[in-house]
């Protein structure tokens, strides 16, 4: 069954995934730059991204939707498990949101300049002023009532587990006086993990968490330590018992 699964992401899944990229592109850089850039920065991505993990045929079920009120702006903090966290949340979140994304995914092919257009957010570590400039970016997005997604952990697991959060999201939701919800995700490392073979998917069940909102409790650093806490806490409890636990993570 692995090798006929592997056949049919060769034959059928990469031509079909790959032209899908193409044209999600596309229209994406040119719907921004004709019209309105929160629709077409947002549901291109969101049909490819659905697209993924239906054509892979992987399973998905999402808790928690309920959590969520219309016309809020949130910080979505998640566990990166694996490539596929990606999809997972594009697809089935079901909100408008921005990415925050190493700066390094701005070199791919057509993704990377789409992703540009669409003002997802570039991670840029290589100095004091490149990091306020991406703070200020993102409370920008904010304010303008946008949410945002981040991977607090800012590098995928090698292990399933998760590693530490780091305090950039927690900062600007406290900056903003948002509420953060944390995001649980299952199956992802077991679906494409970092350290398996890159070419092939592996056929497992997706889980997406949508936790209870944190709010904020005032402001500052007590504030940005509850939400953070609370965050991880809640995160670390949604995984499968097989992961749970902390793992130092070398990438970090």
């Amino acid at each position: 069954m692995k090798y006929l699964y592997r056949l049919y992401q060769l034959f059928i899944c990469l031509p079909i995934l790959l032209l899908a990229s193409i044209i999600t592109s596309l229209v994406t850089v040119i719907g921004c730059l004709v019209g309105n850039g929160h629709f077409w920065g947002y549901y291109p991505g969101k049909c490819w991204a659905w697209l993924w993990i239906r054509l892979l045929l992987l399973p998905v079920k999402v808790e928690g939707r309920e959590h969520l009120a219309p016309r809020q702006s949130y910080v979505f903090v998640a566990n990166h498990q694996g490539a596929f966290d990606i999809f997972l949340i594009y697809g089935f979140l079901g909100r408008n949101f921005k990415w925050m994304m190493k700066k390094g995914l701005r070199k791919i092919p057509l993704v990377g300049i789409a992703c540009q257009y669409a003002h997802h957010i570039f991670v840029d570590k290589s100095g004091p002023s490149k990091i306020r400039a991406t703070y200020d970016e993102a409370r920008h997005i904010l304010q303008e009532g946008m949410s945002l997604v981040v991977f607090p952990e800012g590098a995928r697991t090698f292990t399933g587990h998760m590693g530490v959060f780091r305090r950039g999201a927690f900062m600007l939701a406290d900056d903003l006086q948002l509420p953060v919800v944390p995001l649980t995700i299952n199956g992802s490392f077991d679906v494409k993990p970092r350290t398996k073979d890159f070419y092939w998917a592996f056929w497992h069940p997706l889980k997406l968490t949508i936790h209870e909102p944190i709010m904020p409790i005032g402001r500052g650093p007590e504030n940005i330590k509850n939400q953070m806490e609370q965050s991880y806490e809640a995160v670390m409890n949604g995984l499968d018992k097989e992961y749970q636990g902390f793992v130092e993570n070398p990438d970090q």
